[in-house]
């Protein structure tokens, strides 16, 4: 059984990194298309520039290395694919492999920044109502 092969809007992985950035942005959803068509903020900018730093590059044990950033309004492009980004969600940097299949999508949307509420059983005095659940 052959593998499915990745396509954005009819492109493959391949087509989308040879076009251009322009070809890019009218590939994407409206308000990606948006944001991109009035330039990168600075911050937006640095991490542009990390990526074509480190594009190449690996660790001493094989590794990719991590690009950390604080950019959780960053569009994820196709010259991003297989790099590995440390995002922040707030306490710690969340670490996100790029894959095809997050193409357009933000970088905040891969580093929740609320954590899942379990709540454990109540103990004794906590509420009015635990008065009435039986000890062990």
């Amino acid at each position: 059984m052959a593998r499915k092969i990745f396509k954005f809007r009819g492109f493959t992985l391949e087509e989308l990194q040879e076009k251009s950035l322009d070809e890019i942005i009218e590939l994407l959803p409206s308000r990606q298309r948006r944001s991109l068509k009035r330039g990168f903020l600075p911050r937006q900018q640095k991490v542009l520039d990390k990526i074509e730093k480190v594009k190449n590059m690996k660790n001493e044990d094989g590794r990719p290395i991590v690009i950390k950033t604080h950019c959780r309004d960053m569009i994820v492009l196709p010259n991003m694919v297989g790099l590995t980004f440390g995002i922040y969600n707030g306490r710690e940097f969340v670490e996100v492999t790029i894959k095809p299949e997050m193409i357009g999508c933000y970088f905040g949307e891969f580093a929740q920044t609320r954590g899942r509420v379990q709540h454990g059983d109540p103990g004794m005095g906590a509420t009015r109502s635990s008065m009435f659940v039986p000890l062990k």
